[in-house]
């Protein structure tokens, strides 16, 4: 079954190419154009991920989003025309879990999507979700947070755990460093690719018994890092 976004905009070419856009990668798409139908919508069904505009008729972004989160929890990331912060932080302070600011690129779109449906997945999937991963010597506790090397516990900080955790639960998948800055770091984020490099520097200093030559986290020349299980 594909992954369902509700796409909630009053400007319905937007709306449209969102829709196209989502369909393609596989993922099953409900429209909405104001507040109400917004909500209607999110009552009848779970969605994996609402995208939704703070400004809409009848009742606003940020209504539909607090009142969302009086009986669901599902992943909602605002959508604003203003690059002003205090509607940002408002926008997180009514229980949104991220927000885009417009205009914005569809693949950026896209990106936060799955990086949201990675985050939450487990929590809505039926089966378990994979609380350790075990590579050799090597031992992530993913709900501790915390990390192993031949049962001694090392310790990383937030974001080389969350570096490990994203390449260690897609093995032998080539991230290139814009992809890991966006992912980790998130698109705001004012730094470039080299706090990508120090931070897989310092991982391997402290997962692996040779740095210079390492049996997890492998460099792609020319492309990016991956995890080798």
């Amino acid at each position: 079954m594909g992954k369902k976004v509700l796409v909630v905009d009053d400007e319905k070419l937007i709306v449209k190419g969102i829709r196209f856009s989502l369909e393609q990668d596989g993922m099953e798409v409900d429209c909405a154009y104001d507040g109400e139908e917004a909500l209607e919508a999110a009552k009848k069904k779970t969605y994996d991920v609402v995208l939704l505009d703070v400004m809409l008729p009848k009742l606003t972004g940020f209504e539909v989003c607090q009142q969302i989160r009086e009986f669901s929890d599902m992943p909602i990331i605002m959508l604003t025309a203003k690059g002003d912060d205090m509607d940002k932080i408002l926008g997180l302070e009514y229980g949104a879990d991220d927000y885009i600011t417009k205009p914005f690129n569809i693949l950026e779109v896209k990106a936060r999507i799955k990086a949201i449906m990675r985050r939450s997945g487990s929590k809505q999937s039926k089966e378990d979700p994979v609380k350790v991963i075990t590579v050799g010597d090597l031992k992530v506790d993913c709900e501790s947070r915390r990390v192993y090397i031949k049962e001694k516990e090392v310790n990383l900080t937030a974001k080389e755990f969350d570096l490990l955790e994203l390449l260690m639960n897609n093995p032998n998948k080539v991230y290139s460093r814009e992809n890991l800055l966006n992912l980790v770091w998130g698109y705001d984020y004012p730094g470039d690719v080299r706090t990508v490099d120090v931070h897989i520097r310092r991982l391997r200093e402290k997962i692996e018994s040779n740095p210079s030559e390492p049996t997890f986290i492998h460099t792609k020349w020319g492309v990016g890092y991956y995890f080798q299980n």
